[in-house]
């Protein structure tokens, strides 16, 4: 079996939606919880500053994130959503991918 990913993206808030997008985050969809998990995200962290959201995640694979973007149930959250963020066109969150350059797991060697 494969090595889970981590995967980091940067996304920003419009103005005075923090509120409102940690709200949201604090009450997530039942069935949005079981898309992340059937999508092969283990797990998500959110940090912010100013208007900007750092989102740091483990996933199965490379394609867990868009396996999870293109489903019914995101597109509905993306509504939700999309007061708060900033989207591209297609409805996808307007993101940016963030290049891990180290990382370190004391006590395993290295």
């Amino acid at each position: 079996m494969l090595e889970p990913l981590r995967k980091a993206f940067l996304l920003r808030l419009k103005p005075d939606a923090l509120e409102k997008y940690i709200y949201w985050h604090n009450n997530l969809w039942p069935d949005l919880k079981k898309e992340i998990a059937a999508q092969g995200i283990i797990e998500i962290s959110l940090y912010q500053v100013d208007d900007m959201i750092m989102l740091f995640s483990t996933v199965k694979d490379e394609e867990s994130w868009s396996r999870l973007w293109d489903s019914e149930v995101h597109r509905r959250w993306a509504e939700v959503m999309s007061p708060l963020m900033h989207y591209r066109e297609d409805g996808v969150v307007d993101s940016r991918a963030l290049r891990e350059i180290w990382h370190h797991v004391p006590g395993n060697g290295s």
